[in-house]
């Protein structure tokens, strides 16, 4: 067995925990969450801070891998509080020590900007940290704002201090015509103010503009096509990844019916570079992180030679993944 059929069978950690790296468990109290789910973390270096974003979930997950015990109603089921069928999402951002622990923890308190949601998903998901011009943002999807859920990007700018509040909300229309029902994981490139990718393959970078709240689309060749077998979505922000380079975790999902015609998905990953001109000039194997259907990536991290991956399993649990740099160019090259 190759190595990297292996990696694909047993999920990137496992190959990453072989070679020197290391997975770190982010847990909040149950005081907190009432024992519903963790997921979707977002970590972002923040000068001498490193900041994390954790979404917070009020419903349970439960997933059948490998179909063995499924539901009566199917392989994927969505376990609410018997009152309350919502699918809500508090953010909590939080500190952490140098060796990934999890220090000071805050709800992000939301309560200047709120207006009484008109869809059953609320708050802001799968929210992205980043700091442009000063101005610590979370970057996520809002969709209870209409009554049939349509999906906006938008920018949540926050404050740090005894508290972490919200102190301005911007909803993002997409590139005109903007007629789509819903725009999601856009994620934010650190070093290039209020740039998104957009979509990655082909490469759509946009521009907002927070004040007019309008977008445009700066990068675009669709000529430029890698044909995979499914399209590449967005998830980790997107960093530099050397001196002439970024880099980026994207997501790809199945979404199909299982063999009784319930609702199932699968997910998998892969790294993409891209030079300055945002020419894709690699991209990863597919893989898995722990070898389950139900992951996301929503952050990464360069801190001294390893790269810091954030990502949720099953809507359930979130962790963080240190992998080397060198680890990851190798597996990369694994992509003939």
């Amino acid at each position: 067995m190759t190595t990297l059929t292996k990696i694909q069978e047993n999920g990137i950690v496992d190959h990453c925990l072989k070679n020197g790296g290391s997975i770190h468990p982010l847990i909040l109290s149950s005081d907190i969450t009432n024992g519903t789910g963790l997921m979707n973390p977002s970590i972002y270096v923040d000068g001498d801070k490193l900041l994390l974003n954790i979404r917070h979930v009020n419903y349970t997950l439960y997933h059948s891998e490998g179909k063995t015990f499924q539901h009566q109603y199917g392989p994927l089921q969505y376990i609410h509080p018997e009152d309350d069928i919502h699918l809500r999402t508090i953010n909590y951002v939080c500190t952490l020590t140098d060796k990934l622990e999890l220090d000071e923890v805050h709800e992000v308190d939301t309560s200047k900007l709120d207006v009484e949601p008109i869809w059953d998903f609320t708050g802001l998901e799968d929210a992205r940290l980043v700091r442009w011009d000063n101005k610590l943002y979370m970057c996520g999807v809002r969709r209870d704002t209409t009554t049939n859920g349509v999906g906006r990007m938008e920018m949540s700018e926050i404050t740090i201090g005894k508290t972490v509040k919200e102190i301005s909300r911007v909803r993002l229309p997409a590139p005109k015509p903007d007629t789509s029902y819903c725009e999601k994981n856009w994620v934010p490139i650190l070093d290039m103010p209020y740039h998104f990718v957009k979509w990655t393959n082909p490469t759509e970078v946009v521009k907002v503009d927070v004040n007019k709240k309008t977008c445009v689309t700066v990068v675009l060749d669709e000529s430029k096509v890698k044909y995979l077998a499914a399209d590449l979505r967005g998830g980790s922000q997107v960093i530099r990844w050397g001196k002439d380079q970024y880099i980026t975790l994207t997501h790809e999902v199945n979404l199909f019916k299982s063999e009784v015609g319930c609702k199932d998905g699968a997910y998998r990953h892969r790294f993409i570079l891209w030079d300055n001109d945002w020419n894709l000039v690699k991209f990863s194997p597919r893989f898995s992180f722990l070898a389950g259907e139900i992951e996301f990536c929503a952050g990464a991290a360069i801190i001294g030679e390893d790269l810091i991956m954030s990502f949720g399993f099953q809507d359930n649990a979130a962790y963080l993944l240190r992998m080397s740099v060198d680890l990851i160019n190798d597996f990369i090259a694994m992509e003939k």
